[in-house]
């Protein structure tokens, strides 16, 4: 099965002779346009940069930071501008080799042979070739820490905690960190005032050392003031400060202030959220704050497409406002057409339409309400379905981490599927409690999600009582320099109780397996028990997992071989009688959203007839 998405926010670029190709904004392959603008009196260079003895670490950060390599491409404006851009070069150079604790390197740059420091003012070179460029770096030897010495609000601490210990190499990164997390900590006791009074460092070129110094001044604690709103045109102050949740007379800190921020830029209305801390305390011993805002459209209006070898082409739409009433209720109409060209009459479409409200900070900021009546017709190779569901629930933040949700929904289905053509009027209580401690939740490369969820409903035409119980749990470690390979895992599994039989459950409650959410390889629910006739029943209880190994190749681009496996049973608990197992490798581009993802699979042991292979596309990881 091989996928193609297409959307307004896709855009090719053609300027002149030159070509782009722009997915949200960003140059994916090609030239921007902005690159071929014309440059004033261009001028060419070549470079050459030599690293001496750096170890490959090294050579590859001091290439890494040089301009003048990077943008070897990309002439210069006049001749004055190769001397201006070597001279920065310089400098960068020089604090690369500052933060690899090499305090003893030196940097000598030429052009066209002659020292940048013995050019004239205005110099002028021989345009009839690029201008030659010559880097040279003398990397010198590693300096270590000799003695740390913290001062003032920061005296007793363990130098050791920040990185500092002696013997440690000591970058300049490690030293303005240490300075850094010291001021940030001083903050976190409450302290809004803290600050950086003395740092010091003293290279002792004969022994290769350095001394340093941090001192900090804590100043006073004082707890938050009053909070005031700016910038707000239809969002109800009250609101804003409400949600922010930054409440007079509690403590201060830093991560208070971060996470109300990003609270409010999550709720979608705002183009800019910025906490601006007083200058100065009030007469109460408080600090105030103001919150400043900048809101964006209320209305949002969008469509899409996409094509499966499979399932044909699809288009779908979707109208939204985001301030209702003034307290940043949003409401959203969405509908969708797909399988067009594949379906042999209109019946067979699959429809959606759906209208969806969400109202955050109801009755409490860590609460949100949200209600949706959604219409929708599936048709997998293992039923076809004809389904409407009007819910209503609430879910509740215990935590940053922590969420746990409960709602009421009600839904009519008709099916038709391997037990004949069946009405089902369900009532469901689906409770689900959501843990993510990862780091990213669009690219993880530490911690894990882990959710749990109890369904429990009644089926009135049968008079069928029945729970579905389901739980996941992935995990993520990060190894070698900056995460640069993440190996991932995640583990999933269902139960479904009650109910005279599987028959008794409307097809879409049922359980399968298979497609880019669960076993990549196999087609979208492939995976089922099957009855005589050869027909995907859906199944009582599941177990999928999944491992990944992410490991990225350049700065934007990655490969992920991976393999899924996953079973689907008659009975209340896996039996593992059938075991399907897919694998496959594949691409990812990273963008500021998040990654784009395109992974190829094949089945490891196909059902007769089945699916030979599966191309899924999305943005984000797979899980």
């Amino acid at each position: 099965m091989a996928v193609v998405a297409a959307a307004t926010a896709f855009s090719p670029v053609l300027v002149g002779n030159a070509y782009a190709f722009k997915l949200f904004g960003i140059t994916i392959f090609g030239k921007d346009e902005d690159e071929n603008l014309q440059v004033p009196d261009p001028v060419r260079y070549d470079v050459d940069l030599e690293t001496g003895t750096a170890d490959s670490d090294l050579k590859e950060a001091l290439e890494n930071s040089s301009r003048l390599v990077g943008d070897k491409n990309r002439p210069v404006s006049g001749d004055l501008g190769v001397v201006v851009k070597a001279r920065d070069d310089r400098d960068r150079l020089i604090a690369t080799l500052f933060e690899k604790a090499r305090y003893g390197g030196v940097v000598t740059i030429t052009i066209d042979g002659r020292n940048i420091d013995d050019l004239p003012p205005n110099p002028t070179f021989d345009r009839s070739k690029p201008v030659p460029v010559k880097v040279d770096i003398a990397p010198g030897p590693v300096f270590t820490v000799n003695e740390v010495q913290f001062g003032g609000d920061a005296a007793h601490r363990n130098p050791a905690d920040y990185d500092l210990a002696p013997g440690e190499q000591a970058g300049s990164l490690a030293i303005i960190k240490a300075g850094d997390t010291i001021v940030d900590q001083l903050k976190s006791e409450g302290r809004p005032f803290a600050k950086l009074t003395e740092r010091r460092v003293v290279a002792d070129h004969s022994r290769n050392t350095v001394d340093i110094v941090l001192a900090a001044e804590g100043g006073p604690v004082a707890p938050i003031g009053e909070v005031g709103v700016t910038g707000e045109e239809r969002v109800k102050p009250e609101f804003i400060q409400r949600y922010s949740r930054l409440q007079k007379g509690e403590a201060y800190s830093p991560e208070a202030l971060r996470k109300a921020g990003e609270r409010l830029r999550a709720l979608g209305v705002f183009s800019s959220v910025t906490i601006h801390e007083g200058d100065a305390l009030a007469s109460d011993g408080t600090l105030p704050m103001t919150i400043e805002v900048s809101e964006g459209k209320r209305r949002y209006l969008g469509i899409g497409a996409q094509y499966s070898t499979i399932d044909g082409f699809g288009v779908n739409g979707y109208w939204g406002h985001r301030n209702l009433f003034g307290e940043a209720e949003s409401l959203r109409i969405e509908g969708a057409v797909s399988r067009l060209g594949e379906a042999s009459d209109l019946g067979d479409l699959d429809y959606s339409a759906g209208i969806l409200f969400t109202k955050p900070g109801f009755i409490h900021p860590s609460a949100t309400l949200k209600a949706g009546i959604v219409a929708k017709t599936e048709n997998p190779d293992a039923y076809n379905a004809k389904l409407i569901t009007a819910s209503l629930g609430i879910s509740y933040e215990l935590t940053d981490q922590d969420t746990i949700s409960a709602a009421g929904e009600v839904s009519f289905e008709n099916d038709d599927d391997a037990f004949g053509n069946n009405n089902y009027l369900t009532f469901t209580l689906p409770i689900t409690y959501d843990r993510d401690a990862r780091d990213d939740r669009f690219n993880p490369t530490s911690g894990y999600h882990a959710t749990l969820s109890a369904k429990p409903g009644y089926e009135f035409f049968n008079g069928t009582i029945y729970s579905a119980f389901e739980g996941s749990i992935s995990g993520y470690l990060g190894l070698g320099a900056e995460d640069g390979i993440v190996l991932a895992a995640k583990l999933a599994a269902g139960t479904l109780i009650g109910g005279g039989g599987v028959q008794d459950i409307p097809a879409t409650q049922r359980f399968f397996a298979g497609g880019g959410g669960s076993v990549r390889g196999y087609g979208y629910q492939e995976i089922s028990p099957y009855n005589e006739n050869d027909e995907a029943t859906g199944g009582r209880s599941y177990v999928t997992g999944s491992f990944e190994t992410r490991i990225r190749i350049t700065d934007t681009i990655g490969i992920v071989p991976f393999i899924d496996v996953g079973t689907v049973s008659d009975s209340i608990a896996p039996d593992f009688s059938d075991i399907r197992a897919g694998a496959g490798a594949g691409i990812r581009y990273a963008t500021p959203f998040g990654p784009l993802r395109l992974d190829f699979a094949v089945p490891l042991n196909k059902y007769e007839g089945g699916t030979d292979y599966g191309i899924y596309a999305g943005i984000g990881q797979s899980f």
